[in-house]
């Protein structure tokens, strides 16, 4: 959800040709409210996708953890993909993949603060 910049909105236009110019600048001139609706859980494909990430989280924190350390994985330097690919009896199979930059925890000390504070 970062805002539109004018490159690309050029991309934009192109694949949406019937997009109004006033949409674009908005889109460009504003930043974007990023906000969670409890409604969306109410479409099963977003509730599945959620029930699976909760079922398996504590597996895939582990996992992170132990990979990678103590930390999270980002949200925002993030890119998804979704496919497909075919099970053992030829059914069709999703495949979602997370590729977010890991951000380790760190301890912060006063001392490492190199900014001046309102007070000073």
């Amino acid at each position: 959800q970062a805002k539109l910049t004018e490159t690309t909105a050029e991309k934009l236009r192109t694949a949406l040709p019937t997009l109004k110019e006033e949409d674009v600048q908005s889109m460009i001139k504003t930043f974007p409210m990023r906000s969670y609706d409890d409604a969306i859980l109410k479409e099963p494909h977003i509730y599945r996708t959620y029930e699976a990430i909760t079922h398996y989280g504590e597996a895939i924190k582990a996992i992170i953890n132990e990979q990678c350390g103590d930390g999270i994985m980002s949200a925002i330097d993030f890119y998804c993909d979704v496919g497909t690919t075919t099970g053992k009896n030829n059914e069709k199979r999703v495949v979602i993949t997370f590729n977010g930059k890991f951000l380790p925890f760190i301890e912060q000390s006063n001392d490492d603060n190199t900014a001046k504070g309102p007070r000073d």
